[in-house]
């Protein structure tokens, strides 16, 4: 079985959002963690999101990464780029991949103008790890 990492600065919402789906599509494929370079908590916007399109992240816990040192990766994918260009030196012999998606966290405006925006990234991210698991994990 496949272990993967999803790294991001603060593991509150966009690898949150990305270990929800990972789980999702990959099913029994792969271990599924996910870690931040720092730890914010899972944002309750990312569950809200998240569970309109029928995932339940409510009892996923914001991690930093240096509490997987141990686990030999097979992926690591850093969702951020101050998370790929600041994260401690991780040792894994496996497959490090990238995209930046902006940060949902950082939206302003109205609720549902926010809310619109973790619904944007949220579908960025479920497209991306959808594809991830079709062509990384079959």
């Amino acid at each position: 079985m496949k272990n993967v990492l999803v790294l991001c600065t603060g593991n509150s919402c966009r690898s949150q959002i990305a270990e929800g789906y990972l789980r999702h599509f990959a099913g029994k494929k792969a271990n599924i963690y996910s870690a931040g370079i720092e730890t914010h908590g899972v944002n309750p916007k990312a569950i809200k999101t998240m569970a309109e399109d029928h995932i339940n992240i409510s009892m996923h816990t914001s991690n930093n990464v240096v509490e997987y040192l141990t686990i030999p990766f097979d992926f690591v994918i850093t969702v951020c780029d101050h998370a790929k260009e600041n994260c401690p030196y991780f040792p894994t012999q496996g497959e490090r991949l990238h995209f930046n998606f902006p940060d949902p966290a950082k939206a302003m405006g109205t609720d549902e103008e926010i809310m619109a925006e973790f619904r944007r990234i949220r579908d960025m991210i479920k497209v991306y790890t959808a594809d991830f698991v079709k062509t990384k994990l079959n």
